[in-house]
């Protein structure tokens, strides 16, 4: 992998400062509600105690839906609907709940990794790959009051892996259609001293044309792709029981072909000489520290986000941006009783692009408080002081109700903001003679409610949310104008339904299901999020060599850019893993097995009937 000096400097100045998926926590068949925990609420609670709306994909989980990309894993959240402009590569937009994607805010190991350098400021989800991945939680609706701006429509956080005890290490190999290449290697050391876990994967693919093939496009659109991965920490004992020094590290530097714009073509996008390089770092430092005899819960944190980006046509440069973010973090949790919990703390974000910089001051404070042994309330406020937008105020209200062991009701409130970025600020052109200086910040409010239910033999799940979410002040370039403004109102309401259940001690059937009603101020519905989504999953595991998934996922139809829109889309993917030993297995993936011809994005191509094969070995 090609570590550039910005990687050393990013690492060295931040020394020198469940079951497997669930929504809202919850369980498949089986598995119990109330041991999941979620980090995201920023208080650990578990899942019977959280009145937020949340969905969690684990390692297992990961694996068991096979996809190299977390933007392909994301989808199977309901609510959470995903867009690329074409594989391997291709710009992906992850929304959720009809929101924006770049009021979606992305956290790795606690650091934002939002893209400072991009007009609304989101996050290209075409990079991640999953064999770095712990843990993924999706936090639905306004999340502001608990990590700021940005999170105005959700949150997405991910966990990078760390090391299980004992010595030890893992590397794998597939292979594939398109001569598709995708490897890795892990080592990793835990003892009562501390802990590390240091890893590395590169993916190379022909790729199919960008450009749907179906339009005559046939050329190919490669892909190539190394991450780094570095995961450490020491348990201080010496200083006080539970103090840690913690580091992590993540790293991906990918080169990518892509179409180009050709006016007239559907989706005005056609075979073309066109290559992107992206370099992309996250990284923290922090420590814990206990007080008041282990009541108090402290963390001190550092990190720093970068993303460099580089476009060529032909061989020559044609764009180049880069973005940084840089974060400054207290946070202290404190157990008052066995009633009363309480988290504050105050962050510092620095943001840097274009020659510019923004920083934002944040207090918060969230309070868990439970009236009863089986009644959770929550709720948390956040002042946050923009240096030039001033201040806001955001509130989070949570509630949760067991009204047995396998009967959870829940219901939240919450109000976000998002910022203006940086390019949003400072952006004119054609007849405007400044930038916009009356541009205020975005603003939400959104109220969910659901239950969630399982048997009391654990074999049936059931769950539903209902939500709401009203967005004002959203900002559009406008044309006439030649700069951006406050013009779009964005209201959104539906249903989320998941649920599963053992059919045998070997097989179970699991179902997640959207439905989401977007539109802006004038009643039109938004483009590129679907009514209806959802996927079904039969799983097969005995026990023993053997198991698998056959998914179905489908897709609704949706508008597009500049009128139509691409038809709704059902697709079977297969997957298989075969246990020669307890340190060697095989695994394989087929995917779109009825070869269906569809568009996630107007003009934009998707793999036909694929696959691929690999086998990973652990010592």
């Amino acid at each position: 992998m090609r570590i550039s000096p910005k990687a050393v400097w990013a690492v060295t100045s931040l020394f020198v400062y469940s079951p497997a998926f669930a929504q809202t926590g919850a369980a498949g068949p089986g598995e119990v509600i109330s041991e999941i925990v979620v980090e995201g609420t920023r208080l650990g609670q578990l899942s019977a105690e959280t009145g937020t709306s949340v969905s969690i994909i684990d390692a297992e989980e990961l694996q068991a839906l096979g996809f190299n990309f977390a933007v392909d894993a994301l989808a199977a959240a309901p609510g959470v609907t995903v867009t690329q402009n074409g594989p391997f590569g291709g710009l992906a937009n992850v929304r959720i709940r009809g929101a924006a994607s770049e009021q979606t805010l992305v956290l790795v190991d606690g650091v934002p990794v939002n893209d400072p350098s991009t007009p609304g400021g989101g996050y290209d989800f075409a990079r991640m790959d999953t064999s770095v991945i712990e843990r993924i939680e999706i936090l639905k609706g306004p999340q502001s009051s608990l990590w700021g701006s940005d999170a105005i429509g959700g949150v997405v956080s991910i966990v990078t892996r760390e090391s299980e005890p004992g010595a030890g290490g893992s590397v794998y190999a597939d292979f594939g259609s398109f001569a598709t290449s995708h490897g890795g290697a892990s080592i990793g050391s835990a003892g009562a001293a501390g802990d590390f876990r240091l890893a590395a994967s590169a993916m190379s693919s022909d790729g199919i044309s960008r450009a749907d093939d179906a339009n005559g496009n046939t050329e190919r659109d490669g892909y190539e792709s190394r991450t780094l991965s570095a995961k450490g920490g020491l348990n201080l004992a010496n200083l006080a029981k539970g103090a840690r020094l913690q580091a992590d590290f993540l790293a991906t530097d990918a080169d990518a072909d892509f179409d180009s714009y050709r006016f007239g073509a559907q989706g005005n996008i056609a075979d073309g000489d066109e290559n992107s390089e992206t370099e992309e770092i996250a990284a923290n430092v922090s420590l814990s520290l206990p007080g008041f005899g282990g009541r108090l819960e402290q963390q001190f944190l550092a990190g720093h986000s970068t993303i460099d980006r580089q476009n060529f046509s032909g061989g020559a440069a044609t764009f180049g941006a880069e973005g940084r973010r840089a974060i400054y973090r207290y946070q202290g949790t404190l157990s008052i009783d066995e009633s009363n919990t309480l988290a504050f703390g105050a962050e510092r974000e620095q943001t840097e692009a274009f020659d510019d910089e923004i920083a934002i001051d944040s207090l918060f404070a969230v309070h868990e408080f439970k009236p009863a042994a089986n009644i959770t309330l929550t709720g948390g406020l956040r002042s946050d002081r923009h240096e030039r937008f001033g201040w806001e105020l955001t509130a989070r209200l949570g509630a949760a109700i067991s009204l047995n062991p396998g009967l959870i009701l829940r219901a939240s409130w919450g109000d976000g903001f998002k910022a203006p970025t940086l390019f949003q600020s400072t952006f004119f052109c054609c007849g405007a003679s400044e930038p916009n200086s009356g541009l205020k910040p975005e603003s939400s409010s959104a109220f969910d409610a659901g239950l969630e239910w399982q048997a009391a033999d654990g074999r049936i799940l059931f769950g539903v949310t209902a939500f709401s979410q009203s967005t004002e002040n959203m900002l559009n370039y406008a044309f006439a104008e030649g700069r951006y403004e406050n013009i779009a109102i964005v209201d959104s309401k539906g249903a989320e339904i998941h649920g599963g259940v053992t059919l045998s001690p070997s097989l179970s059937l699991n179902a997640a299901y959207a439905f989401i009603d977007a539109t802006d101020g004038a009643g039109n519905p938004l483009i590129q999020v679907p009514r209806h989504s959802g996927d079904l999953s039969l799983d097969f595991d005995g026990g023993g060599a053997f198991s698998g998934r056959l998914l179905l996922r489908h897709n609704g139809s949706e508008p597009s850019f500049g009128g139509g829109g691409v038809e709704n889309w059902t697709r079977f993917d297969l997957t298989g893993r075969y246990r020669i030993s307890g340190r060697v297995e095989l695994f394989a993936r087929l995917e779109n097995l009825l070869d269906e011809h569809y568009q996630q994005i107007l003009g934009y191509g998707v793999p036909g009937r694929s696959g691929s094969i690999g086998a990973r070995m652990r010592f």
